[in-house]
């Protein structure tokens, strides 16, 4: 009976890997579509800097009312949106992770149940043609582990993106005096 467990194993494995090169297409793509909304959100950050640093009054713009308002506005807006995308692909990714994950899961429950009735060389056989069942379970841990590894740090990313580029321009409006300023300055030393 070891070799009917060994072929259902190697049909579920190449099953799994199968899928996991489909969720590997996916997460490059998804990845791929992140990159130009990264740099539209680094775009829009520059652009919040800059709005924080020119003094409207003193330009030939100051006729307009409201206008550093209105384009804090409006560039809050297109970053809120572009966000809302980003989180869109976050969830993509997630939906591959859990994916792979799942797929894992079930060949290891697979092999559990067959666990009893194969014996240490059925599992570590291997020919020209085919691995052997535990090298191909190594192989699937090893990407589960890559890719439940990889999405926290991408969200990671993410988050260090909405904090400095969407919070921080919002706080660089508040512009200290440069009497209070130096008054500080000078309290520090």
């Amino acid at each position: 009976m070891p070799t009917l467990a060994v072929a259902t194993l190697h049909q579920a494995l190449r099953k799994s890997f199968a899928t996991l090169e489909s969720n590997q297409k996916v997460w490059k793509s998804v990845l791929a579509e992140c990159s130009p909304l990264m740099v539209s959100l680094g775009n829009l950050a520059e652009q919040s800097r800059a709005l924080s640093n020119v003094q409207i009054s003193n330009t030939p713009l100051r006729g307009f009312p409201d206008l550093e308002e209105r384009l804090r506005f409006k560039l809050l807006e297109a970053t809120d949106i572009v966000l809302g995308k980003l989180n869109e692909k976050m969830s993509s990714l997630q939906s591959a992770r859990d994916a792979i994950s799942n797929q894992v899961a079930s060949i290891l429950h697979l092999y559990e149940q067959n666990a009893h009735s194969l014996d240490l060389l059925a599992v570590t056989e291997r020919s020209t043609t085919t691995p052997s069942v535990a090298d191909m379970l190594e192989w699937l841990q090893d990407a589960e582990r890559h890719y439940r590894q990889q999405y926290p740090f991408l969200s990671s990313v993410l988050d260090v993106y909405v904090i400095y580029w969407y919070f921080f321009p919002l706080n660089s409006c508040v512009q200290i005096p440069e009497e209070e300023n130096s008054a500080s300055n000078t309290e520090s030393r």
